[in-house]
């Protein structure tokens, strides 16, 4: 054998031992499993009763399950709006307590692969997914700004899949969570979040003027839910924290999702509900406030003619 031979014959069991080390150790780059869209809101409110009087009893949403606490008392309250998405109602929120969002979560196709991911990222992840009392598997992280972002499996067995086709009331004022506002400070770190490794992207920016960039919509890698930075790097009192973390309903009429919600307000004061606005996107969108302040954005899905 020839050293030529020798050098060749020592760089093919070199690469072979790599492949191998690759192969038993797991060193190939994890793959980012795909995130499919919002799967819920959870708001923390004061008074359930109250708060389910506006999610029920004004925007028609149904209440298949709810998780109970030792106590005997309601821990959790699930609103179905569509057969993937909810709004979650966690009561026990204090007066001193300013903000009202919960976590914010995100439906993934494969949470284990999701896990793997985000940890090979750096991103701090816990050590092990786990399988909640609704029966999906999920994951909770922190977010650059301190937000919760959970992610979630839905299972086969879970209260969610089990209710699929049901609790779909005529009532419902909408039947898609479009997207959901959160408080961003810094926009860099957000997108190295969100766009670099979680894989989201930019599709529509503006702001108060033409001049200014006070919202980013940021879509979902694999589905068409978005979630919108609230671009502010200022101290926020209880009141602007209810309208800059919120959640948007997509309705076709914009003035049908008006009537209807005028007619539910138990006050009898139809004046309670302002009118509907055509927002600096172009689309017809109305403000609703739940008992403790947050925000609920109905908006058309097309713009304005």
């Amino acid at each position: 054998m020839t050293p030529l031979d020798r050098r060749w014959r020592r760089m093919m069991v070199c690469t072979l031992i790599c492949i191998m080390q690759v192969v038993c150790f797991g060193t190939f780059a994890a793959e980012r499993p795909p995130i499919v869209g919002i799967a819920h809101v959870a708001l923390r409110v004061a008074n359930l009763a109250k708060a389910e009087g506006f999610y029920s009893g004004v925007l028609g949403f149904d209440a298949p399950f709810r998780l109970y606490a030792e106590n005997g008392e309601s821990r959790l309250v699930y609103f179905k709006i569509n057969d993937r998405q909810y709004v979650e109602l966690m009561p026990g929120l204090s007066a001193g307590e300013d903000d009202r969002l919960g976590h914010i979560a995100f439906e993934t196709t494969n949470l284990s692969a999701l896990r793997n991911y985000l940890a090979e990222q750096g991103v701090r992840v816990p050590a092990q997914t786990t399988k909640g009392d609704d029966g999906n598997v999920s994951m909770m992280v922190v977010d650059p700004d301190g937000h919760q972002i959970e992610f979630v499996q839905y299972l086969p067995d879970s209260l969610y899949l089990k209710a699929r086709g049901s609790y779909l009331t005529k009532e419902r004022i909408a039947d898609r969570l479009i997207h959901v506002g959160a408080i961003v400070s810094d926009v860099a770190a957000a997108d190295h979040f969100y766009k670099q490794i979680l894989g989201f992207s930019e599709i529509w920016r503006g702001g108060t003027t033409d001049n200014s960039t006070d919202w980013i919509n940021m879509k979902v890698p694999d589905g068409t839910d978005y979630l919108e930075y609230m671009v502010i790097n200022r101290k926020l009192d209880r009141r602007q924290l209810g309208v800059l973390h919120h959640l948007a309903l997509q309705v076709s009429d914009i003035q049908k999702a008006l009537e209807t919600v005028r007619e539910r307000f138990h006050d009898g004061d139809s004046n309670s509900v302002q009118s509907p606005q055509v927002g600096r996107s172009n689309r017809w969108q109305l403000n609703l406030y739940d008992p403790d302040g947050t925000r609920t954005e109905v908006m058309e899905p097309f713009t304005a003619r």
